[in-house]
Parts: C-alpha cells; structure tokens; sequence
C-alpha cells in the first residue's frame, strides 16, 4: 500500500513539473556579475556618423557588475607575475576599490582570462548600459544628470568601483558613464555597423588603422577626464591594443558566456526528469539515477535536476 502511494505521490508531481517551464541551464551570477537575458535592442545612435542605429539580438550573458578594481588587479599582478599597469602608484588612482587604470587591451585580456573571463564585446557592453528598455541614452535614462556619473574632472580623480548607485544601468551595472574608458573584446572600424549581423555581432575582422599607427580595438564609457559627450552609451572610441596614451582614464570590466541549451535537450531533458520521479515514486532508485543523470547530461546547469539527482542518491545510501 505504501508503495502505490509513494507512486502516485511520485506521478503527480512529475504531471504537475511537466507543466510548468522548466528553467534551462544558466550559469548562475556571483554578486559581482550580473545576468543579462537575452533579448533585443537598439544599438548605435544618430549621435556620430559610426553609430548608425541597428538592432541587434544578443544570448545571454554575464558581466561584471564593477569595473576592475586596484584590489583585484593586485591579486592578478601576483598570481600571474604581471607587470605593474600606469600610474600604480598614483595617489589619486591607487586605491583598492577604486578602477584599475593605465591598462593596454592585451593586460585587460590577460586578466578576464585569468579570471576564467573575457572582455566583452562591443554589443553585450551596450545592452548591458542602455537597460531592459534597451535604448536609453545614458545609463539611467535619457536626460544627463552630474550626480550620478564621473566625469569631466568634476571629482579631479577616479571614485570606488561602486560608487553612483543611482547612476546603475537598467540591470544593475555600476559605472558604465564616466569613471573609466573601458576596453571591450572587438576590433573599431567606423563602418562596422552598416554591415554588422543582426545576431550576437563581435567585431570587425581588423581594426581601422588611424595614421598608420596599427588597427585600434574599441573603448566604452567615458571616464573621469572625459566631457559629458563621451557618456552616452553608443559612444565609441578607441586606441591601439597596447598603446596607453590615455592610461590615466582606461580601465575594463569582464564578461562571461552563459551555458546554452538547445530546445531539442531541453525536451530530453524534462522527459527523463518525469521519468526520474516516476521511478522515484515506485522506489526504483537505480531506474531513477539513470534517468536522472541522462536529464543532467542534457541540461548540467538545471539546479531542479541536480538537487533531484541528490535526492537519489540518499535514498539509494539508505537501502
């Protein structure tokens, strides 16, 4: 008796979970990164002649919430024998919580790599400035207002990786007007937008070669040195990967692809995931591991399958 009980205890709840969506993997955000879905926006503006307006659909991804700060970038400094970046000991800059400054596109890459990270591109940095409306003109909305970025040397230095916190973007991300110029993944070319594919855009294949000086990679966000010009989210600039001629205003924050999984494995997935319970239901414990661990292998990041997987495994070590 009471194993029909525990299997028709087991067949509701696999008929109520198969109703519902189940959530698919998803690397899961430290608090220092911030989860953007994914979603569609309106990239570029009618600000320059580089930002034409274009929209673009990106997957989800993570980003850092925080530039780089001093703190971490000593740790990367010693943990990987790094040089020390511009203006290290610089008073005004030197800071622990304060952004990292005087870096190239090569160390800023060396350290996203460190970190298991990479910079992000040029359209995950954008989405992630403008917001879930996807199209405002500073992070906070569309009028600028001075107390909620750093800029134009109204402060004379930079200020704590979190500070402005009613200057967030939509989604959270601190800093992304003013502080510093941050470095992001792709290569600048003034036209790239004309051509640019409408899904997850990387870059153009070469950076623009201004006066000869070599192929330039991409900058975001103003900093504190910069006039409220450069602040608004599709601004671009640029400078050569390991050119430092504005160090004292670059820094970075990283970025980080999340786990996707097709429809395909997400339907292999909930189907192994009811059978799981209903072989859980009929303490069939060695059917239920199977399914289970077939669930798991289609879908690794399901927090709903691992903590059943667990479930099973105790009760297995109970027998």
């Amino acid at each position: 008796m009471r194993s029909q009980t525990v299997f028709q205890v087991g067949v509701g709840m696999a008929l109520m979970l198969g109703a519902v969506t189940l959530a698919t993997a998803a690397d899961v955000p430290s608090k220092d990164m911030v989860l953007i879905p994914k979603g569609e926006f309106t990239m570029g503006s009618s600000e320059h002649a580089d930002e034409a307006k274009h929209q673009v659909v990106l997957d989800a991804y993570l980003i850092d919430k925080f530039e780089a700060s001093n703190a971490r970038y000593k740790e990367f400094m010693k943990a990987a024998g790094h040089p020390a970046p511009a203006y290290w000991d610089d008073p005004r800059l030197n800071k622990p919580n304060h952004p990292v400054v005087g870096v190239s596109w090569t160390d800023a890459n060396a350290f996203c790599k460190w970190e298991g990270k990479r910079l992000p591109s040029e359209a995950e940095w954008e989405r992630a400035a403008k917001g879930p409306a996807g199209d405002n003109h500073y992070p906070w909305g569309h009028a600028l207002d001075p107390k909620k970025a750093n800029y134009g040397q109204n402060i004379g230095r930079t200020t704590p990786v979190d500070s402005y916190p009613d200057g967030v973007s939509g989604f959270g991300v601190y800093n992304m007007a003013g502080n510093v110029f941050e470095w992001v993944e792709d290569w600048y070319d003034l036209n790239y937008y004309k051509q640019s594919p409408a899904m997850n855009p990387r870059g153009a294949e070469k950076g623009y070669n201004f006066a000869n000086q070599g192929p330039v990679r991409a900058l975001r966000g103003g900093s504190w040195l910069a006039p409220e010009t450069s602040l608004h989210t599709s601004h671009r600039f640029w400078n050569q990967p390991d050119n430092n001629s504005y160090g004292v205003g670059l820094g970075f924050r990283c970025a980080k692809s999340t786990q996707t999984v097709s429809d395909e494995a997400v339907q292999t997935g909930r189907d192994a995931f009811i059978q799981a319970l209903v072989a859980m239901g009929a303490e069939k414990h060695a059917e239920a591991m199977a399914a289970i661990e077939k669930a798991v292998a289609s879908d690794p990041g399901n927090k709903e399958y691992l903590a059943t997987r667990e479930l099973i495994q105790k009760s297995m070590k109970k027998k």
